[in-house]
């Protein structure tokens, strides 16, 4: 594959399910002698790939996170201030952590008690929580972040580098750093403050608010005032050179590259504020305050991410890779999955974005893209053509598989299909529609066809379009073409 945007992550088994919860909330309640008049949330919120991300009986506003970490002894501490709005009358609830030592925990200023199992923290209040409360959770926690090692063998979590680390965290990782709802289904804004040693930089999501030295520690403090998926959210460390411009609407633009990848990746990265334009023409106003790029050493990580607003390379990106990455702060970042079942919604997207973009630079078009992955021509192995058919995008056989080539090239596939259906004119009005109609929130593929067919056209174009859910997004084996 030409990149892997995000990777599949493992999940806890079963036995981490509502009973453990409940006979944690049994045990505690036991300790505290308090009256319980609500329940324990979920501990997961039993999405069809990974059912233990995520917790229920709560919607999370923000997230402070103050982290400081040591390259030299592999060590992180940590402060998490959680606020969240509880969805039920609440007697515990759970946050996703995974592995790191949890030193305290309070809710609404006062000490309350707390539960481990596996990557659950469950978490007792002194009070019993009403529902529509907004609440206040503090985490303190330490110890030395863990990698997480996908279904599909990549890696994700908290990855270190030669001289810092990085985190990426599609779709599990977050929780190796940070404790939260950690589930696409949840966004917050965040305020992220990391301090490391004074040479060393920080990078996060957002905008750079303040920058301070003090003891030979250097704090930096991002903000990101627009909705964020835990799987977005990304710190990066090390020495990286960074450069700052705007694009012709203003829109700041931050590249924080290795200084071993500048010279490589310079001219790629000068024309962000170029692709920019040129997607906001096609899909719309951009939806976030900032934009840019990390690019880390080539073999720090295994794959490119969206992360939002600032996505990650793995050494020097080229146009084609940043058009992809910079698609998905419309399809996947600002409308988000609601689960992973959808990410096709996401790939499929940034996958057209590719060919649209070679379409109107000197390329292929998108339909003799289209044409050479069907006639088998895409790719030289004949493996790699027939895994395209290998099963239906908005069906991958398990977690292991949401990241694979169906998901990507047939997802684009089906874009185009509906291009072809309604003519352009209607296609990108649909386009920049759903992309507005769910700007900063949730949706999942029945939403997507709804909006398609609704906004079609006449009866003929939306039976076109609904003649192309069955066998191009639902349908096992390779389609027949009309």
């Amino acid at each position: 594959m030409p990149h892997k945007i995000a990777s599949v992550h493992p999940r806890s088994t079963a036995l981490r399910g509502a009973s453990a919860v409940a006979i944690a909330a049994l045990v505690l309640t036991a300790c505290s002698g308090s009256r319980v008049h609500g329940t324990p949330g979920a501990d997961g919120v039993r999405d069809p790939y990974f059912p233990q991300l995520g917790n229920g009986g709560y919607d999370v506003a923000h997230y402070d996170l103050a982290i400081g970490y040591d390259p030299d002894a592999r060590h992180l501490t940590g402060t998490a201030e959680v606020t969240a709005r509880a969805t039920q009358d609440l007697s515990a609830f759970n946050l996703d952590l995974k592995g790191l030592e949890v030193k305290g925990v309070s809710v609404e200023g006062k000490d309350a008690s707390f539960h481990r199992d596996g990557q659950e923290l469950t978490i007792r209040p002194a009070e019993d929580l009403d529902k529509g409360e907004t609440f206040r959770t503090i985490v303190r926690y330490s110890g030395s972040p863990e990698t997480v090692t996908d279904p599909d063998d990549s890696k994700e979590g908290w990855l270190r580098t030669e001289e810092g680390a990085i985190a990426l965290g599609e779709p599990s990782g977050s929780m190796a750093w940070f404790p939260g709802n950690n589930h696409p289904s949840d966004k917050a804004s965040y305020d992220i403050r990391v301090t490391v040693p004074q040479g060393l930089k920080a990078i996060s999501n957002g905008e750079l608010t303040r920058e301070s030295t003090k003891n030979g520690r250097t704090t930096f403090a991002w903000h990101s005032t627009e909705p964020m998926a835990s799987y977005l959210a990304t710190v990066a460390i090390g020495p990286y050179e960074v450069k700052k411009s705007t694009t012709k609407s203003g829109i700041p633009v931050l590249t924080a590259v290795e200084p071993s990848e500048a010279k490589a990746g310079a001219k790629a990265l000068a024309r962000i504020p170029e692709i920019l334009e040129w997607q906001e023409l096609n899909f719309g106003p951009y939806p976030f305050s900032s934009t840019g790029a990390i690019v880390t050493r080539e073999g720090d990580a295994g794959y490119a991410l969206e992360t939002q607003t600032r996505p990650t390379y793995p050494g020097a990106p080229d146009p084609q890779l940043i058009v992809h990455e910079l698609a998905h702060q419309w399809f996947g970042n600002s409308v988000t999955p609601k689960s992973w079942r959808d990410m096709w919604l996401n790939e499929g997207f940034a996958t057209y974005a590719e060919w649209l973009w070679q379409e109107d630079n000197g390329g292929d078009s998108a339909q003799e893209i289209f044409d050479q992955i069907y006639a088998g021509d895409y790719y030289e192995a004949k493996e790699d053509n027939d895994a395209i058919w290998a099963f239906p995008p908005a069906k991958p056989p398990s977690a292991a598989n949401i990241s694979d080539s169906p998901v990507y090239e047939r997802g684009g596939m089906v874009i185009h299909k509906i291009r072809q259906a309604v003519g352009d004119d209607t296609f990108y009005d649909i386009v920049q529609g759903w992309t507005k109609a769910h700007r900063h929130g949730n949706a999942d593929t029945e939403d997507f066809t709804r909006y398609v067919e609704k906004h079609a056209g006449g009866e003929a174009a939306r039976a076109k379009v609904r003649a192309i859910w069955g066998p191009w997004l639902y349908g096992d084996g390779k389609p027949q073409r009309p």
